[in-house]
């Protein structure tokens, strides 16, 4: 489902009316973080079980128990809202890893333990909410920031597949261009251009949103 950049600049309200018991409000407000969510479920989730569970599954289902445990969250601002909605990701990761490496035997939670987890998932948060000043955009409120981070991250998903991976790895993840060469199979230098392929078409995507 896509969001517009209406309904995305609503974050706030739309928490507040959620919290208030308007089902309608929170349906949009979830749905508004569908990109967010996908983006950092590319750094999260294990390579070795990619082939069996998509980001797209993650998503949703992290999205669905969002929705059940809605009155379990006890924060106020859309901050607060993200790393909640993150900590159910990043839960749902690694019980899916845990789950499907069942069969090999090996016990996820002494490999990665779930702070690490956490703490990946904080630091790829953190690398993704820089980009927002990267783009352009000066000084902003609270508020502001979380709605230019949910538009970023759907304007990420929204590229070519090769562009979304290499702006994740570099921006995500935190990968230098050698490490992106060897994950994406290509050389150091192709890498690098590729990267700024993705980025000035990532710009672009941007700049259409900004002037919706």
């Amino acid at each position: 489902m896509h969001v517009n950049k209406s309904q995305q600049r609503q974050a706030t309200r739309l928490l507040r009316l959620a919290q208030s018991g308007d089902a309608a409000s929170l349906d949009t407000l979830l749905a508004s973080y569908i990109g967010y969510l996908k983006v950092l479920s590319h750094s999260q989730l294990d390579p070795r079980i990619r082939v069996r569970l998509s980001a797209s599954d993650l998503v949703q289902e992290s999205l669905l128990e969002a929705h059940r445990d809605f009155t379990k969250f006890v924060g106020t601002t859309p901050a607060e809202f993200t790393g909640w909605l993150r900590k159910i990701l990043v839960h749902n990761a690694a019980r899916a890893v845990e789950t499907h490496l069942l069969a090999e035997k090996r016990d996820f939670r002494r490999e990665r333990p779930f702070e690490l987890l956490h703490k990946a998932a904080d630091e790829s948060h953190d690398r993704l909410s820089s980009m927002t000043a990267a783009h352009g955009r000066g000084p902003a409120s609270e508020a502001e920031h979380q709605d230019d981070l949910t538009l970023l991250s759907d304007a990420i998903e929204q590229l070519p597949e090769e562009y979304r991976e290499v702006i994740v790895l570099r921006h995500v993840e935190g990968l230098k261009f050698t490490d992106i060469a060897a994950r994406m199979d290509r050389t150091a230098g192709a890498a690098r251009m590729l990267w700024m392929r993705a980025i000035e078409k990532l710009r672009e995507a941007m700049s259409d949103v900004t002037h919706e």
